[in-house]
């Protein structure tokens, strides 16, 4: 009898071996000390599949969350406050926005990476 693979999303949001959706991607599982945030394992500990790519930096990934991280503050602020030119909030927006950003960007990147390492493996969920 085979084992099944946990969800996709799971696993990404867990981020965990996109082959086996069991071993962990990263060495730390919280993003503290920062300079050691991005350390992945070499093989994944429970299937013994490549986790470091050559192109694994992941730059256009990160780009692309930061900027869908600044869309969803936009929109969210906007449906709870209200965006207009006559006063102040689009400048709000934007300072709320950027300190979402700054604040997330750990978490950013290693989704990030997670997310360009499931790309390249192309996996095949059941």
């Amino acid at each position: 009898m085979s084992e099944q693979k946990p969800p996709m999303l799971r696993g990404i949001v867990r981020m965990k071996c996109p082959h086996c959706g069991k071993g962990d991607v990263f060495i730390n599982k919280s993003v503290f000390p920062l300079g050691k945030m991005l350390a992945t394992h070499e093989k994944c500990t429970e299937c013994g599949e490549t986790l470091q790519h050559k192109s694994n930096d992941a730059p256009g990934m990160n780009y692309v969350s930061t900027v869908v991280v600044y869309i969803l503050c936009f929109i969210l602020y906007a449906v709870i406050f209200g965006l207009s030119w006559k006063d102040n909030s689009m400048y709000y927006a934007l300072g709320a926005s950027t300190i979402m950003v700054v604040l997330l960007q750990p978490w950013l990147m290693r989704i990030s990476k997670v997310l360009y390492l499931y790309i390249l493996t192309r996996v095949k969920f059941e």
